[in-house]
């Protein structure tokens, strides 16, 4: 008998960790049954969390530092207890804008499509215009949702502009959008996305958090084979439909990239957390200096997925 274990992720080549760990068979040897829902916002993962709807949640790290906080973008009364359990991502966010735009004063005037106004990307957006000297006061931000939806807000021409992931930055590229700028350029480290969970899930049920996470290892240890570099690519075209296999190879190469993609032994970047908790500090509602990434953090169940791994 299998363990029903919802998960929760933003749409991207981030998640083929977990799609493979489902496909070669990682989650059912644990004796799980995992099932991924795609969010549309920040705003419905956090939601739909603090109902108890979901139990491993793949976003952001920012989002957990909000709620803890008491500044999530889904307001008063929202809270989804997230911990983090595991890293995922260093994640390279990419400000993707119209052709005509070539530099970041041609900005001036336009739309950019945000997730939500308050999130991590959001303040990441805020800190590459500023350093380009454009005031966030010269541009127009809407709250669209997730990558997909401000993709093809951007797409269609309802915004100027939006941050993406892979493979949406590449899909873009090519399709002959602009690329104006990149975390990485402004970054040395940046912790993007992390493996999180309910607090309450995590006291209530710890062996089974302890098993997700052995599978999901061993998903992203297959991903980051290169001896399984054209399986994953495959799979990747089968779940993400929206890649033109022509874009898959840049896709696949940034994922595998430590430097823009998943993050080897889904360990934590303690630099990339301090990067977070700085912009949070700066443009962020609290008004104090955050400075303590490990309050965010149980890391005894990745521990214990390790050690079971041997």
């Amino acid at each position: 008998m299998t363990e029903p274990v919802r998960v929760i992720a933003f749409p991207g080549a981030p998640n083929l960790p977990t799609f493979a760990a489902i496909e070669q068979g990682f989650f059912a040897a644990e004796g799980l049954d995992v099932s991924v829902e795609l969010t549309p916002s920040s705003v419905y993962q956090a939601e739909r969390t603090a109902a108890g709807d979901f139990d491993i949640v793949f976003t952001a790290f920012d989002n957990v530092v909000a709620y803890g906080e008491g500044q999530g973008a889904a307001g008063d009364g929202v809270d989804p207890g997230y911990v983090v359990i595991a890293g995922a991502t260093q994640l390279e966010l990419s400000l993707v804008v119209a052709a005509d735009i070539k530099t970041h004063a041609d900005l001036a005037g336009r739309s950019i499509a945000l997730d939500a106004l308050t999130t991590g990307f959001a303040f990441v957006l805020f800190d590459m215009l500023e350093q380009a000297g454009i005031s966030p006061d010269d541009v127009t931000f809407e709250a669209v949702g997730a990558t997909p939806q401000r993709w093809q807000a951007v797409k269609a021409g309802e915004s100027d502009g939006t941050l993406t992931i892979e493979p949406f930055t590449s899909i873009a590229e090519r399709l002959g959008f602009t690329v104006l700028d990149r975390s990485t350029r402004i970054y040395d480290a940046y912790q993007g996305g992390v493996v999180a969970t309910r607090r309450s899930f995590a006291e209530a049920r710890p062996e089974t958090v302890t098993a997700f996470l052995r599978a999901y290892l061993k998903g992203l240890n297959w991903v980051l084979d290169p001896a399984n570099r054209e399986a994953g690519q495959a799979l990747l075209l089968e779940k993400m439909t929206a890649i033109q296999p022509q874009a898959a190879p840049a896709v696949m190469k940034s994922l595998l990239s430590p430097a823009s993609g998943l993050t080897p032994g889904a360990d934590i970047l303690p630099d990339g957390m301090k990067q977070v908790l700085a912009l949070r500090s700066r443009y962020g509602s609290g008004g104090s200096p955050l400075d303590d990434h490990e309050k965010y953090l149980d890391l005894s169940f990745l521990d214990a997925a390790r050690a079971g791994l041997g």
